[in-house]
């Protein structure tokens, strides 16, 4: 973290995704495994578990895509960047540690999407602030950094959660005492990685002021559309994104609950996901450093490749540890990378001083996209008992983003 060449505000910034990142962590590998404990307790529910999970996040990005083009908004005045980041994180923080009570799978479940509206509402307002963090020319490693060390630094916390809830029955725990422990020291991890940002990130970026404000964001929707639409950069490149990214965010939202219900153990797969983190961390270095040299396109492309490929293997050969294990490491190659430069590359395109706003759009067509992905599984489960043709699905998604993204102009 100490390279001299960047900035306090840089490195402060950067910091921020190694606090959030042990939630998502926690989120894509230990949270749906023990949910699928609380599940098995209903006969009712423990056969179409994955299809539960993969409701519950459908819910929670429904929700954010209602909230954040209102919110993006109205957080772009003066001075609103930080606060909101302050009420997200404080209301996760909450959530998180109160994941830990519920003995039920219902509660949890709900008490779960409380906790991922909140961490992913503050990405909006943190991804937003990279404009002021940084300047355009260093956006792609800026970003590509904030990936980095968020997956090799929550690591740090999630290894100590690891080893409370592997040796529960050796130190005289519970199950649920030590999911507990491992939620409080994951919210405090994040909010102790949040400060430096609020502390040493100005927002120099906004638009004034002004009353009716909430009235004024809701009536604004429209026209920041067609902003978006009228731009061919930004049209084409946050339809490829849509499509693209959802795909990424449904095949880390869903793997471990997959890997669980074809009877592969907790351990190998929350193992194999940590892997992932370490992979990803100079995998999502190298990515910065090449989007420079090759351009930020042609790198985006080459990540839409690499997850239709683990697609196609996670649908037609996984079935045992070891191939979970291989499916974790061919993430790692793609995941931060293609997240990084996609971040980066909307912040290049948009207006600085309608950055949250429009990061509200980005994200909606993006992370929060996974309705499409999510669904899809949920669905295909449901429909066919069968989670494979679910995941199958998923490659869809990367052959319409790719040949969207070819239409971006290389040029803007």
């Amino acid at each position: 973290m100490a390279r001299t060449k960047f900035t306090k505000a840089e490195k402060s910034w950067i910091l921020y995704d190694v606090g959030n990142s042990a939630l998502v962590l926690l989120a894509t590998s230990v949270i749906p495994i023990y949910f699928n404990s609380l599940a098995a307790a209903d006969p009712a529910v423990e056969k179409v578990a994955v299809g539960a999970w993969g409701a519950a996040e459908t819910v929670a990005s429904l929700i954010l895509a209602l909230l954040m083009p209102i919110l993006g908004s109205i957080a772009d005045m003066q001075g609103m960047r930080k606060k909101f980041i302050v009420g997200c994180v404080g209301t996760g923080a909450v959530a998180t540690i109160a994941m830990g009570f519920p003995t039920n799978w219902l509660p949890f479940l709900i008490i779960y999407i409380i906790s991922a509206v909140a961490l992913n509402c503050s990405f909006v307002f943190y991804d937003a602030l990279l404009v002021d963090a940084t300047t355009d020319d260093r956006m792609d490693e800026v970003s590509s950094q904030g990936f980095a060390w968020g997956y090799v630094g929550s690591c740090i916390p999630f290894i100590v959660c690891l080893l409370v809830v592997l040796n529960a029955e050796k130190l005289g725990l519970s199950m649920q005492t030590a999911m507990l422990i491992a939620f409080c020291i994951t919210a405090a991890w994040w909010v102790a990685f949040t400060i430096p940002m609020l502390k040493n990130v100005e927002q120099k970026s906004y638009k004034p002021r002004e009353p009716h404000a909430l009235r004024k964001a809701i009536g604004g929707i429209g026209s920041t559309l067609r902003a978006i639409w009228t731009d061919k950069s930004l049209r084409y490149f946050i339809l490829a994104y849509f499509f693209y990214i959802d795909g990424v965010h449904t095949v880390i939202k869903m793997s471990t609950s997959y890997g669980s219900n074809l009877g592969i153990e907790g351990t190998q797969l929350v193992l194999a996901l940590l892997v992932t983190q370490f992979v990803a961390w100079p995998a999502s270095i190298a990515y910065g450093k090449l989007g420079k040299r090759l351009g930020t396109k042609t790198m985006i492309l080459v990540g839409i490749c690499g997850y239709f490929g683990i697609t196609l293997f996670a649908a037609f050969f996984l079935r045992t540890a070891t191939e979970f294990w291989i499916l974790a490491i061919c993430v790692g190659l793609f995941q931060g990378g293609i997240q990084a430069l996609s971040r980066s590359e909307f912040g290049k395109l948009c207006p600085k001083e309608h950055a949250n706003e429009y990061f509200g759009f980005f994200d909606i067509f993006g992370k929060y996209a996974a309705i499409l992905g999510t669904g899809l599984v949920s669905a295909f489960t449901f429909i066919t008992g069968n989670p494979s043709l679910g995941v199958l699905s998923i490659a869809l998604l990367f052959v319409v983003g790719f040949l969207v993204m070819l239409k971006v102009p290389n040029q803007r």
